[in-house]
């Protein structure tokens, strides 16, 4: 078995951008000089497209007969331990 352990890490959010026939991202001054890299050094880049609302993408739109005011009682009389 074998694994990596990574000691640093950094969040960019940046623009994938094509260059030629590939794309790439551009990465801050600021955030090369934190992590003290430098051109030439091998890097590890986790890419995760960002997206909008992901819960109501994934579960849509929950629209409820009852008042929230209706549901809040309801749970708390499941709740009750009397």
């Amino acid at each position: 078995m074998s694994y990596t352990v990574y000691t640093c890490m950094i969040e960019v959010r940046t623009k994938l951008r094509r260059w030629g026939n590939s794309f790439g991202v551009v990465v801050p001054l600021k955030a090369i000089e934190e992590e003290n890299a430098c051109e030439g050094d091998d890097v590890i880049v986790l890419m995760k497209k960002e997206r909008g609302n992901t819960l109501r993408e994934t579960f849509g739109t929950y629209k409820s007969k009852k008042s929230t005011k209706q549901l809040m009682k309801e749970i708390d009389e499941e709740l009750s331990f009397d």
